[in-house]
């Protein structure tokens, strides 16, 4: 973890604050906010001018946040995979990242600074989407002016608070720097441990490529329910064949009588996330034998198994499972 010093910030003003929020929006682990908020107090005390930090720092978010919604236009889904092999929470960032802009659309882009695990994730994200880049820098901007603002305005209003924590701080022999260092090795501490628990706990119901090929082609063949969000089905408009579109956030739907059957969930978020949610709430509700596809719909489909197209009305799934 990087961290900026409050002396530097005064020292170097705009050109700190410009360099700060760019090197976080391009995912570099440098803690943007109390960069700002120390900004913030230094406008109070008349040291810095408050538009010349506003711009520096909205441009700086619109730089960073242009080149990610560039990368996920090139590179695609494969992007937002790769990311997530490095991150934390970009995983279930995404899911929730995808809820929203179905519901809300593109204007999910302003407030995505506010909420954690979800700035990295959203420019890139929309970047595979359909929308026009002109609505994205809009909304972008509108959305890094009201967070720079925000905080800048926080970090003035709460100066006199701020000059009095950082002389506490230094009372016990310690710097702003050691306390953010610490709050952030706790935090990644946290994030970690309870990733690898749920990993843990995940591991054994994961099934691959393959296995699903062959309980398919068994006596007995499972069922397989797609868990994409009406997003991504509308990007890749196919699916393994006989697939059930099932919504991710109501799994309950499946209904009591498939509680004895082989049940195989898939999705194309990274790490499976959503096909794991579902199936472990499917676990919960007594399915001892719901599993998840490892890879998901990608690889089924780079190991050339047959897919079917989505029908452009597809049968609501309580239909389907009545006739099962």
């Amino acid at each position: 973890m990087i961290h900026v010093t409050p002396a530097a910030v005064t020292a170097w003003g705009s050109e700190a604050v410009f360099v700060n929020v760019l090197c976080t929006r391009l995912g570099v682990p440098v803690p943007a906010v109390p960069v700002l908020v120390f900004a913030g107090s230094a406008v109070a005390h008349g040291t810095l001018s408050f538009t010349h930090v506003l711009l520096a720092a909205v441009l700086a978010a619109l730089i960073g946040d242009g080149v990610w919604f560039s990368a996920g236009r090139v590179y695609g889904r494969p992007l937002i995979n790769r990311l997530a092999r490095f991150s934390l929470s970009i995983d279930s960032s995404v899911q929730t990242t995808r809820s929203l802009f179905e519901r809300f659309g593109v204007p999910i882009v302003s407030i995505c600074k506010f909420v954690p695990g979800l700035a990295l994730i959203t420019p890139p994200l929309m970047g595979t989407t359909r929308i026009a880049a002109r609505a994205f820098v809009t909304w972008d901007a509108i959305g890094a002016v009201a967070w720079a603002g925000f905080w800048l305005l926080g970090g003035a209003l709460f100066s006199r608070q701020l000059a009095m924590l950082l002389r506490t701080v230094e009372q016990h022999g310690a710097t702003v720097v050691d306390l953010l260092l610490a709050l952030a090795l706790l935090y990644v501490g946290y994030r970690y441990l309870r990733r690898w628990r749920l990993r843990k706990w995940l591991q054994d119901l994961t099934i691959s490529a393959e296995q699903l090929d062959a309980m398919m082609h068994s006596a007995a063949p499972p069922v397989v329910l797609d868990a994409r969000l009406a997003t991504a089905v509308s990007q890749e408009p196919y699916r393994i064949p006989g697939a059930l579109l099932l919504d991710p956030n109501a799994p309950r739907a499946l209904g009591s009588g498939f509680a004895q059957r082989e049940v195989v969930v898939y999705c194309v978020c990274p790490n499976d996330v959503t096909a794991k949610r579902v199936c472990g709430r499917l676990r919960g509700e007594g399915f001892e034998h719901a599993h998840t596809l490892r890879g998901g719909l990608d690889a089924w489909v780079a190991r050339g198994y047959p897919v079917e197209p989505v029908p452009a009305r597809p049968e609501p799934f309580g239909r389907s499972f009545a006739r099962q």
